[in-house]
């Protein structure tokens, strides 16, 4: 059950309208996150501003769904695995990137080292050791992409806790966490 409920988009008023109007017309829908996250308009907004400025980043949207879905499964976020399961497919991954994505197991030698580096981020709070950064620079991974991927996984870091704690309503075709944890 929610901890915070999803506000309807025609019931707000003032900065939390202004915002989910926005996302309806940038998206067609307002995703649940949103709707929830609305309830604090000021981090409703840091997150779509944080958001935008890292979608005109070097890393594709493709890399940075990838991202979203291993720091999802890292942090078995259910809500957020399902929204870039559903979001993946739309900027073009393929039903086998989605799965190697989630486990870092991705054909791609650099995207495989991205989303190692993703993995480190997570599981050692941030403290990543001088040899994973060599191995992912031995990769091609070039120190803005480094910086983006660290921006990237404090980004879905911030939605996966708000979704924890929310307990918000998966909106999306439900896509189940793996039974192996990371």
């Amino acid at each position: 059950m929610p901890v915070l409920t999803a506000l309807d988009p025609q019931a707000t008023t003032g900065k939390a309208k202004n915002l989910l109007d926005a996302v309806k017309t940038k998206l067609g829908i307002v995703p649940n996150m949103m709707r929830t996250m609305a309830h604090g308009p000021a981090a409703l907004e840091g997150y779509l501003n944080f958001s935008g400025a890292l979608a005109t980043g070097t890393l594709s949207p493709k890399v940075r769904e990838q991202i979203a879905l291993a720091v999802a499964e890292a942090n078995y976020c259910e809500y957020c695995l399902s929204a870039h399961t559903a979001i993946g497919k739309m900027v073009g991954l393929t039903d086998t990137e989605i799965l190697s994505s989630r486990t870092a197991t991705v054909v791609d030698p650099k995207t495989q080292a991205i989303l190692k580096l993703a993995f480190a981020i997570v599981r050692n709070r941030g403290e990543v050791s001088q040899a994973e950064i060599e191995a992912v620079r031995q990769n091609g991974v070039t120190n803005e992409e480094i910086t983006e991927v660290i921006a990237n996984v404090a980004l879905n870091i911030f939605t996966n806790y708000f979704n924890h704690i929310a307990r918000t309503e998966v909106d999306f075709p439900k896509v189940s966490l793996s039974a192996t944890p990371r």
